[in-house]
């Protein structure tokens, strides 16, 4: 019963995460391309007909994503206090009142959980960075963005999660190194 339990868990781990390439394992991200995403998301141009905070949540949190795709805990703990902080400096007054207590309940939920990120090691980051990418695609839902996002997903982390991204190619932030490229892209958003 329990060899049956793990082939049959072996398999679904194998389909869920294969990209293509059947006998090689993901090559970890290297110090220098994870520094040149880094310098990337460090160009995303702010809209001036978008809330220039909102766009700047986006900025803080995509930063955080790849320090969690580059396996790299003290750059996530420094991200995680600067995205609480921009959380908190968010300012939903040019919204209606439904969407300003929706903002304001979004927030409150996504500083917490950016704390959580700024005193933990890795692998709880994770959990709490799960939690701040739905918060954060409910953000843009209200606030919308200029840019073009992909809505991606890992089967294999936490029963399924969803981060978002400005590319539409798999980097993991919930795995890093260890399955760098398991997921799929599942929405375009814009």
């Amino acid at each position: 019963m329990t060899v049956g339990i793990l082939v049959m868990t072996l398999t679904l781990t194998a389909i869920s995460c294969k990209d293509g390439k059947k006998d090689e394992p993901a090559a970890p991200m290297s110090n220098e391309m994870y520094q040149e995403s880094m310098d990337d998301k460090d160009d995303m141009a702010m809209s001036d007909n978008q809330d220039a905070k909102a766009e700047a949540i986006l900025k803080d949190y995509f930063n955080l994503k790849d320090a969690l795709v580059g396996d790299d805990n003290d750059k996530a703990k420094e991200l995680g206090a600067t995205l609480a902080s921009t959380f908190g400096n968010f300012d939903a007054s040019s919204y209606s009142d439904s969407e300003q207590q929706e903002l304001k309940d979004i927030m409150e939920d996504a500083t917490e959980h950016a704390e959580h990120i700024s005193e933990s090691d890795i692998a709880h980051q994770r959990e709490h960075f799960k939690i701040i990418s739905k918060d954060v695609t409910d953000m843009v839902a209200i606030t919308g963005t200029e840019n073009t996002l992909y809505q991606l997903f890992c089967p294999m982390y936490d029963g399924g999660s969803n981060w978002l991204s400005m590319s539409k190619d798999v980097k993991n932030p919930y795995y890093g190194s260890k399955m760098l490229t398991c997921g799929e892209m599942q929405k375009e958003i814009n």
